[in-house]
Formats: structure tokens, C-alpha cells, sequence
């Protein structure tokens, strides 16, 4: 194995601190930079102050296909296929900065950041795995996560069909649920529709609407 020279090694040291300050976990850089483990963790140590979070990763497909989650991860891959695709930017950098893209775009908007940054990579692994794809919307034209095995003609995305009960909430205050892993917790609030309106389709990448016949038909 050859040795690493002291620019690369400095240079997977930076990446790895990037994505730890964007709230990576281990096994996140474990896949991302080319350092030891104990490496890592200290370095976790010195970036956040605390030991790197234990426990298993996001897993679950489903997730991403639940309303609210599933725009905030259509939002987010539209932003790092157009870096990729017609940006021409690596991976990594697809990555970190689709992900302040996205951060960017829920705080000037004020809507919660629910996309972790583990979950967006994890997003990400599910797209390269093909389990997941982009489906275009019917009614606005944007591209939003589905299955790979769904249909993808005559489909609407949960911005322009929400659920009946779309941000509606007994409890006006914020709660904190657990997530799927261990360690990882979420604050879920109510959002009212209003504020998630064109997200999709005012998301990069758009293509012009499909003809309205083929929808009708497809539908």
C-alpha cells in the first residue's frame, strides 16, 4: 500500500472536519476520508467539543417517503444533482455544499430543518444503490423521491396532494421525538403548507411541464 503524502493526508483531515462540523457521524467519514478511526474520533473530539454519537446509522427506506421528509429530501438531491450533472462538482463537494444549499434555502424561508446531514448522505447511498429515484410531479413538473419499482407517469408529489391532516397539530409547541438511531433526536413542529408551496418546483433542475394531455392520459 502506498503512503500517503503529507498534502493528501492534510487534505482528508480538512474534508473530514467539514463534514463533521455539517454533523456527520463516524461511520460517515469512515466512508468519506481516508483516516483511522482513532484519528477520527479524536478529531470529532476537538471540532465538537463532545465523543462522536454511538449507534446504528438511518436505514430506513420509508422515511424519505413520508410527506413532510420527503420534500425536504427532494429539495435537497435536486440541489446535489445539478452540482453534479451540470455543475460539474465531485461528490464530496456535491455534498457539503448541496447541504448548506439546502440550509440555506430553510432558513431564509424559516421552515425547520428536518434533513440531518447523515440522512442526506444516507439519501444519497440509497440513489447510487438504486433503491431510490426522481419522479417528475404532474401537476408542478418537479422532480421528487420515489421507489424505483413505482410508476413513473400520471404521479403527484405530497407539495401539490399533502394529506388531509398536512400541518395540522393539536400542540402549538415544538416536541422532540427519537429518531431511528440511537442518539440521533429530531424537534418536529407543525409547518403549515403555505410556507413548503414551490419548493419542488422552484427547486434547480426543473425541466418545462410535461404536456398536459400525456398527464391526463397517464393519469
Amino acid at each position: 500500500m502506498a503512503k500517503k503524502s503529507i498534502a493528501e493526508d492534510a487534505q482528508d483531515v480538512m474534508r473530514a472536519a467539514i463534514l463533521i462540523e455539517l454533523g456527520a457521524r463516524i461511520q460517515v467519514l469512515e466512508s468519506e476520508v481516508n483516516l483511522s478511526r482513532d484519528r477520527m474520533i479524536r478529531l470529532y473530539q476537538e471540532v465538537k467539543g463532545v465523543s462522536p454519537p454511538k449507534g446504528m446509522l438511518p436505514f430506513s427506506v420509508d422515511w424519505f417517503l413520508t410527506w413532510a421528509p420527503n420534500i425536504h429530501a427532494s429539495l435537497f438531491y435536486n440541489i446535489y444533482r445539478f452540482l453534479t450533472d451540470l455543475a460539474g462538482c465531485s461528490h464530496f463537494d456535491a455534498l457539503t455544499k448541496g447541504y448548506k444549499l439546502y440550509l440555506e434555502h430553510c432558513e431564509r424561508h424559516d421552515i425547520y430543518i428536518m434533513l440531518s446531514f447523515t440522512r442526506a448522505w444516507t439519501l444519497v447511498r440509497f440513489f447510487d444503490a438504486s433503491i431510490l429515484q426522481l419522479t417528475r410531479c404532474c401537476s408542478c413538473t418537479g422532480k421528487f423521491v420515489t421507489r424505483k419499482q413505482d410508476a413513473a407517469q400520471g404521479t403527484v408529489c405530497g407539495n401539490c396532494q399533502p394529506p388531509s391532516r398536512a400541518g395540522k397539530s393539536a400542540k402549538t409547541e415544538p416536541r422532540v421525538t427519537q429518531d431511528e438511531t440511537v442518539g440521533e433526536h429530531s424537534t418536529v413542529r407543525p409547518e403549515p403548507v403555505e410556507a413548503l408551496n414551490s419548493t419542488l418546483s422552484g427547486c434547480v433542475g426543473v425541466e418545462p411541464a410535461c404536456d398536459a394531455a400525456s398527464c391526463r392520459q397517464a393519469a
